[in-house]
């Protein structure tokens, strides 16, 4: 029997390198999951305040996207990461000092513009460093050190927070500083320019000067991606307030079910999609869309547990085939000079769908109910899904 995980032999150093400083990074991620709560307790504003930190960190995110993809591009992908990492570490030393609410606004606004910069950079990096027909399971593997990361800096955090809130700070920018140094004395070197010059002898009908808002199937892909991103960020959005308030579900059971998610991702993802590495973009994405679309639908008919981990289970699936092949598809579509460009307008759809999905969800489920929500999530993924099939034989520029 073939081993799920010997996919990963074929995956570059230089990946596992960057999943390594990913994993380091995200294992610290604490300040952002806990930002709402110490607006609360430690500045002392509203809870309707506290949400406007989320926003401005979205709004920073959203907008610094493309830039800093641009910036990847003329700097290098590699060089960016690493001044995404130290100027973010450094800033949270002297964001946790800061007591004038209006002056934290601010600077949470420019602590995305530097930290997110590192999405759209560690993108263009895995694009130029492997193989096409293996990059799928490098963005797999991406995910699954960011997952990791992410299961372990939240609950430390939780304990730090009630030690004291600005040991969350420390430790964050101290585990960037450690990513960065990692960067740097792993000493990786950038196969950028000679894939580069392959691809662009290789590839034909690509166009490595053309731009962004001139490549109208990316713009399309774009606008395909964003009903079913919408419903995935339900799961921070109206997905809670349903479990616990409607359902009526303790905190802790909704916390079990939810970590189903993250198990999954971890222990099924890269198998998943380096099995799934020779499928057609399109078809991953439409596939990853229905099921994103049935999974949430499911919660139009739960009022039992075992219906409630079925939809985790289902929508799971969706997310684990739709966000490496997103990703890919943006590698394949995109000039090689270009990609930092691309994936940072990528990354804008994520920041747009962050700030509306739960917004709109929350809004619905309050003014028209769980019915309708949940039956609003299937149509949008249903949407997205048939947007996806239209990408089926389209060249890369039009």
């Amino acid at each position: 029997m073939k081993n799920p995980w010997s996919g990963l032999k074929n995956i570059p150093h230089n990946i596992w390198m960057l999943s390594a400083a990913t994993l380091i990074n995200r294992a610290g991620t604490m300040v952002l999951p806990f930002i709402a709560l110490y607006s609360v307790e430690v500045m002392k504003v509203s809870i309707a305040e506290s949400g406007m930190v989320i926003a401005s960190f979205g709004i920073g995110a959203l907008i610094s996207a493309p830039f800093a993809g641009q910036l990847s591009d003329k700097i290098g992908s590699l060089r960016l990461m690493e001044i995404s990492l130290f100027s973010s570490g450094t800033f949270l030393f002297f964001y946790s000092i800061v007591s004038d609410f209006t002056t934290f606004l601010i600077l949470s606004f420019f602590w995305a513009v530097i930290s997110e910069s590192f999405r759209p950079a560690s993108m263009s990096f895995i694009s130029n460093e492997i193989s096409t027909e293996r990059r799928k399971t490098a963005f797999a593997l991406n995910r699954l050190a960011i997952n990791l990361g992410m299961s372990i800096g939240p609950v430390a955090g939780g304990i730090l927070s009630t030690i004291n809130f600005s040991l969350l700070f420390y430790i964050d920018g101290s585990t960037s500083l450690a990513a960065g140094l990692f960067l740097v004395f792993s000493r990786m070197k950038a196969h950028h320019k000679e894939n580069l010059e392959k691809e662009t002898t290789l590839e034909t009908g690509l166009i490595p000067s053309v731009s962004v808002l001139n490549n109208k199937i990316f713009l399309y892909f774009l606008f395909a991606l964003i009903p079913v991103d919408i419903v995935f960020f339900q799961h921070i959005g109206a997905l809670p307030l349903f479990v616990v308030g409607n359902l009526g579900f303790t905190k802790s059971i909704f916390g079990i079910v939810m970590g189903i998610n993250t198990i999954m991702v971890i222990l099924i993802e890269v198998p998943l999609n380096d099995a799934m590495r020779n499928w057609k973009n399109w078809k991953s994405l439409s596939l990853g869309s229905v099921l994103a679309g049935i999974g949430f639908g499911i919660l139009m008919f739960t009022t039992e547990l075992h219906l409630l981990i079925l939809s985790v289970i289902v929508w799971t699936f969706g997310e684990m085939i739709l966000f490496p092949s997103a990703s890919d598809y943006v590698a394949e579509i995109s000039p090689p000079g270009k990609r930092g460009e691309y994936m940072g307008y990528f990354q804008m759809t994520f920041s747009t769908s962050l700030i509306l999905g739960p917004l709109l969800g929350t809004k619905v489920l309050e003014d028209s109910g769980s019915v309708i929500l949940w039956g609003g999530t299937f149509v949008f993924g249903i949407i997205s899904a048939l947007m996806m099939v239209k990408l089926r034989g389209q060249k890369k520029i039009a």
